[in-house]
């Protein structure tokens, strides 16, 4: 399973490119962009072929899958927390029949205590981060957790297996498909070694 994130910026070219990564097999596109407002996000979707809106995931402005037919949504962590605090009532308002839900954490022992119960999670940084700076890998392991938890940070081709002796079931990707000089190329090399893999 490969979890692809947005760049945060927009790239050139990048829905042509997105487009194109759809057609060689991307399944779980993450649409994170927090600069953008509903009307930038709806935008952005709409430039998508829309043959491909079932393998979008939003980060932000969830109530988009009302009018999108998207994958789902997915929860970055203080949403997270502030929306199960406040109970079920969030999805009220939200057509998620077939949708998935997902979240980001940054420690597995938060994935293992956590009641609610998510298609699957993100993990972060297993390993140094390609995208952010700074961001140092934790190489977290976590065969012994239950539930489907998908690494990210510093995802390579050369180290997929790493994550899978580690316990993970997928990895996500942004650096290493948006910093590369053939984001289309990096997407195909890692997509064939992960399929093998995982």
């Amino acid at each position: 399973m490969i979890v692809l994130i947005a760049p945060e910026a927009d790239i050139p070219n990048e829905i042509e490119i997105l487009n194109n990564l759809f057609q060689e097999g991307l399944e779980y596109y993450h649409l994170r962009k927090p600069a953008k407002n509903h009307e930038q996000h709806s935008a952005y979707l709409q430039q998508i072929e829309e043959q491909y809106h079932n393998r979008i995931v939003v980060h932000f402005c969830h109530e988009l899958v009302n009018s999108f037919n998207l994958k789902g949504i997915h929860f970055q962590e203080q949403k997270r927390r502030d929306v199960l605090e406040e109970g079920s009532g969030y999805f009220n308002t939200l057509q998620m029949t077939g949708k998935t839900i997902s979240s980001s954490f940054h420690d597995p022992d938060t994935i293992e205590k956590c009641d609610f119960e998510f298609d699957y999670h993100l993990l972060s940084p297993v390993f140094t981060s390609i995208s952010k700076e700074g961001y140092q890998g934790k190489g977290f392991t976590v065969q012994h957790i239950p539930k489907k938890i998908v690494g990210m940070g510093g995802a390579m081709v050369e180290n997929l297996d790493r994550f899978k002796t580690m316990g993970y079931q997928g990895v996500g990707v942004l650096g290493g498909v948006w910093n590369s000089e053939n984001p289309l190329d990096s997407f195909k090399k890692i997509n064939t070694a992960a399929a093998a893999i995982f």
